[in-house]
């Protein structure tokens, strides 16, 4: 007996593909390859969210039907019921995600959703493609740090789930809520400038994550708004955790004798700066100056009242599981939002003014 080929549209390569006994759903990818443009546009156009021009809405849905896309059904009766979880899904969790960042979160996360939701925390790197079952999850919160995580966010919305990222817009035209890094470097780098810093070491953290990206911009932008040129400045790499702080402070103390601070890009690599620093016989802040980002609550480092970049987990938390019950509740998309990052002034950057700073 022969058995009866099925026809598939491939996006992207403009002709039928014939599969033998085997066909392929058909995904938003393969309808922007399709009507090139992004996948936000076509999540707005079939979801009737945001502002699409009129006849790219209707090339889009004509694209779609033509193809025979459709929502999965399956999630859809699914989510008829509730789980009563949310997600709280992180780029990965064994690999840079500080506990400080984790601990925040989910006090942020709880203080809205009381006993009405249990969280579930994912790290997505650890994440089997297409088991994601929309039956677990009423809702999703993605605190993404790179682009490797869109696949993951698409499985999620092909399968009915609501999400919030709650870290950096992701692709989908999915809601967010974030704070700006690259301003908010470029302030702690300008306060190092102004109390006279020149010799300045930098401790950075991943260079694929993109927090890492973006202050890198902003203290880059601080430095040449000075008129100096940031080759000038050492670098070394940690990724945000203590011991690499510590580390890579010592590397650097130990190959420029010369420092006067040094700029860190989170408050967990800035304490181990200071113990490297300790180490060295160096005081906080008469022989070396030190600046983070986070504002974490580090009760357990009283003792150094460390100058900062508020970057507040909690308050970005807050903010994300609201937008989420929003929208699991009444279906509509909120509003994205953009939350200041405030510098914090404590004791921990000594003004070299009138000093010789060159």
């Amino acid at each position: 007996m022969t058995r009866k080929k099925k026809n598939v549209m491939i996006a992207g390569k403009g002709k039928l593909q014939e599969l033998e006994g085997k066909e392929m759903a058909v995904t938003i990818k393969d309808i922007a390859a399709r009507a090139g443009v992004s996948y936000s546009m076509v999540s707005r156009a079939l979801n009737g969210t945001g502002a699409v021009d009129q006849s790219k809405k209707e090339r889009i849905i004509e694209i779609a039907r033509s193809l025979g896309y459709m929502p999965n059904q399956a999630a859809v009766t699914l989510k008829k019921s509730r789980s009563q979880n949310i997600g709280l899904c992180f780029s990965t969790i064994s690999k840079s995600t500080s506990p400080f960042v984790l601990h925040d979160v989910l006090i942020g996360v709880y203080s809205v959703i009381g006993s009405r939701y249990n969280v579930i925390v994912k790290g997505i790197d650890m994440h089997e493609p297409e088991t994601l079952n929309p039956s677990n999850f009423d809702g999703l919160l993605i605190m993404s740090q790179g682009d490797w995580d869109g696949d993951f966010a698409e499985e999620a919305w092909e399968k009915g789930i609501p999400m919030v990222a709650i870290s950096r817009p992701l692709p989908l035209d999915i809601p967010f809520v974030n704070t700006d890094e690259r301003g908010g470097m470029e302030k702690a780098m300008d306060f190092l400038l102004r109390n006279g810093h020149r010799r300045i070491g930098v401790i950075e953290g991943p260079q694929n994550l993109e927090a890492t990206i973006l202050r890198h911009e902003g203290w880059n932008q601080a430095a040449e708004k000075w008129g100096l040129e940031p080759e000038r400045f050492p670098i070394e790499l940690g990724n945000y955790r203590y011991n690499s702080g510590r580390l890579a402070a010592g590397r650097l103390l130990d190959a420029h004798k010369d420092l006067t601070a040094l700029l860190c890009f989170n408050d967990e690599m800035a304490y181990g700066a200071r113990s490297a620093a300790y180490d060295r016989g160096l005081k906080v802040p008469e022989d070396i100056s030190l600046t983070g980002f986070d504002n974490w609550d580090l009760s357990g480092y009283a003792d150094m009242r460390l100058t900062t970049v508020e970057r507040n987990a909690a308050r970005i938390a807050v903010e994300g599981t609201k937008m989420l019950l929003a929208y699991m509740e009444e279906g509509i998309r909120p509003k994205d939002v953009w939350l200041e990052n405030r510098l914090i002034v404590r004791d921990t950057v000594r003004s070299l003014k009138g000093a010789s700073a060159q």
